[in-house]
């Protein structure tokens, strides 16, 4: 019986992980009545408390639990300890972790969706609204595109990545405090620089967030362009925005928050490519004309995006990690796993929708007749005018 000891402890804290996800999406309203701000006090906490260095705590933990494991092994052969029962407690061991994990993050995937919390009504659209929206995107990203600054190779010079993370909490600010968006009122800290960034850029991993220690992390390897996006995308899981799709959404309305250029440019320049992307999937004439009249540097800057992870990729390491996060998406309650990066096209178009419904409504106010208003009506010779006014 001791040789399964470690097997029990693993499958005891395997039965409370899978009872609590089980709880959470069954009460996921009264789930998101508390745990998401309850979590995101802890990741504040965290991120403080892992503030103090400037590299990624968990790499480090990571190594040293390697290294831990790498010395159980040679005990197990000196000491002739049974394998299967040293195979038991690691597994019991990561059991442990996955529950940590689970109980201070993991449930934000069965938490209400952002829209909800930013108060955007989404409603099925059609493929000629979705070409509008890439359009109006292509647009804002055309009037920013030729204003950042510029290397002599043509590619955006947005300073250095920390100067860059200091400026991220700046959107997030103005949407908790000045559109009054609660859903973002998480830690500001800067983000940190991932380590093995060349491992990273080679399975096209842009950054990684670890709630065991607050950390918000991002490829410093990456296309410029997009590193404010993803700063911000990293920072929205930090806050506890777990889903894929709603971080994206949530980097999106930061970005364009922010009062720097960088930030704007490089969340409307996002947003043009996944709507682009989604576009050309269903009518791909459409997407090449509305690309044909993006501006050139626009058009560098999505050539130069490509081109990064076309040379970096390595094909079958890339194939293994998208397994892997497609897996645990999947498994922590993203039903849709890594195809939820693309679902903030729909978020997307519509906010977009959203804005042109606001603008409409906000001319008809101002469009509103009023028959006792000289400017609209001429009163000259009406008894009582100027009392009725």
């Amino acid at each position: 019986m001791k040789y399964w000891r470690g097997y029990l402890v693993a499958a005891i804290l395997a039965a409370v992980a899978y009872a609590l996800k089980s709880f959470a999406s069954t009460y996921n309203v009264l789930l998101d009545m508390v745990y998401p701000y309850l979590t995101r006090i802890v990741q504040t906490v965290l991120a403080q408390w892992s503030g103090g260095v400037s590299f990624c705590l968990w790499q480090l933990l990571a190594m040293a639990g390697a290294v831990l494991l790498v010395v159980t092994v040679v005990l197990m052969i000196v000491f002739r300890w049974n394998p299967i029962q040293w195979f038991g407690w690691v597994t019991a061991a990561v059991s442990l972790g996955f529950l940590v994990h689970t109980c201070i993050w993991g449930l934000n995937y069965y938490a209400g969706p952002l829209a909800d919390d930013v108060r955007l009504e989404t409603t099925e659209y059609t493929l000629t609204e979705l070409a509008e929206a890439t359009r109006y995107y292509r647009d804002r990203a055309n009037e920013l595109c030729s204003l950042v600054d510029r290397n002599p190779d043509g590619s955006v010079d947005f300073g250095t990545f920390e100067d860059l993370a200091a400026q991220a909490g700046d959107g997030f600010r103005n949407l908790t405090y000045e559109q009054n968006f609660a859903v973002f009122a998480g830690s500001t800290l800067p983000v940190k620089k991932l380590g093995w960034s060349d491992y990273y850029s080679s399975v096209g991993i842009c950054g990684i967030t670890v709630a065991l220690t607050g950390e918000a992390a991002v490829n410093p390897e990456i296309p410029a362009v997009s590193l404010p996006f993803t700063m911000c995308h990293e920072m929205c899981h930090r806050m506890s925005i777990a889903v894929e799709r709603d971080a994206n959404f949530g980097a999106f309305l930061s970005c364009i928050s922010n009062a720097d250029l960088n930030y704007r440019y490089s969340g409307y320049y996002m947003a043009f490519r996944y709507c682009y992307i989604a576009l050309s999937q269903y009518d791909s004439a459409e997407a090449s004309k509305i690309m044909m009249e993006a501006r050139e540097p626009l058009k560098a800057d999505f050539a130069s995006y490509d081109a990064f992870f076309q040379k970096n990729r390595n094909e079958k390491a890339t194939e293994l990690s998208d397994k892997a996060n497609d897996t645990y998406l999947k498994t922590s309650g993203d039903t849709k796993g890594v195809a939820s990066y693309g679902d903030v096209c729909d978020l997307l178009v519509n906010w977009r929708l959203q804005m042109l419904a606001r603008d409409h409504a906000d001319e008809q106010d101002e469009e509103k007749f009023n028959p006792l208003d000289k400017n609209q009506v001429d009163l000259t010779g009406i008894v009582n005018a100027d009392k009725g006014n």
